[in-house]
């Protein structure tokens, strides 16, 4: 397996398509030594679960808690929900791409173009 570890402390800039690298490479481990592996077999409902799980304490901890326990609980945000799009098969890019076409106007006319149903 990759030593994603030492890699990252050569890299300066961390991104999302890393993680998403660091969660293809891991999710394929077969020797039980990746969380990122067991979530995935637990499947869709699991991974799902737990994703709503660190929304919630990511809401807690920007409620009142301090900056460091806000940035800790949305990096396990991010991470859970890199999980879940990657067993779902939709890459970063693409989420980035729909952000970009998101911010191409302002909120309230996005949202109002959007189809009813």
């Amino acid at each position: 397996m990759f030593d994603w570890i030492h890699w990252r402390k050569i890299m300066s800039n961390f991104s999302l398509q890393d993680l998403e690298a660091i969660i293809k490479d891991r999710a394929a481990a077969t020797d039980g030594s990746s969380w990122t592996a067991k979530l995935v077999s637990g499947g869709m409902e699991k991974a799902s679960k737990k994703l709503g799980e660190e929304a919630v304490e990511t809401i807690i901890a920007a409620l009142g808690e301090s900056s460091e326990n806000v940035t800790a609980e949305s990096a396990d945000l991010l991470y859970h929900l890199m999980v879940v799009l990657h067993m779902r098969g939709i890459k970063i890019d693409d989420v980035l791409e729909e952000l970009a076409t998101r911010t191409a106007q302002s909120g309230i006319a996005e949202k109002a173009a959007r189809p009813k149903g």
